[in-house]
């Protein structure tokens, strides 16, 4: 029994493990990234794409609700992200959360799209060494934003585009 429960432990650790690996195959005659993840040699210093979000304090009703979201690469190389999952392409999948303070989710009202995989190459957008790249989305085409109240913005598209976002936002939304 002690074995067993050793083999399952280890087999359930190498199965969470494997998750979070990240193999976009984006391998084409012109482009070679193995990952979104760069690891130096040697060290346990570790040099990823990451991304943060910003919007305005205070949107009346009316206005866009315009959320930006950038794409930064610290590495010393070019790095590759899958931008499905991202605002990168059209509301064709929920990968925002956007809920009221008072917890009540937003309904997204986006397209849900089925996908090959993996993802074919020109699915990968490339940020160059030291260097962002930037697009910003209109929350109100994939979102139903009416009431007025706070609003908080959650990014949960990590496991498609292999992209980080630490922090939500939030943002007012005024008659």
């Amino acid at each position: 029994m002690k074995n067993f429960n050793s083999v399952l432990s280890t087999a359930l650790i190498l199965a969470l493990s494997s998750c979070g690996m990240n193999n976009n195959g984006a391998k084409s005659s012109t482009s070679a990234a193995d990952s979104t993840v760069t690891t130096t040699v040697g060290s346990a210093t570790e040099k990823a794409l990451f991304a943060k979000m910003s919007i305005k304090d205070t949107i009346k009703n009316g206005e866009s609700v315009e959320l930006k979201f950038t794409v930064y690469n610290n590495a010393d190389t070019t790095q590759h992200f899958c931008k499905w999952h991202t605002p990168f392409e059209p509301f064709i999948s929920k990968y925002l959360d956007v809920k009221l303070t008072s917890g009540e989710e937003v309904d997204y009202k986006g397209a849900m799209a089925k996908r090959i995989m993996p993802p074919p190459a020109s699915s990968y957008v490339a940020v160059n060494a030291k260097d962002s790249t930037t697009t910003t989305v209109d929350l109100l085409k994939g979102y139903q934003i009416t009431k007025p109240g706070k609003y908080t913005v959650s990014y949960v598209g990590q496991n498609m585009s292999g992209l980080i976002v630490k922090d939500s936002i939030s943002f007012v939304y005024a008659k």
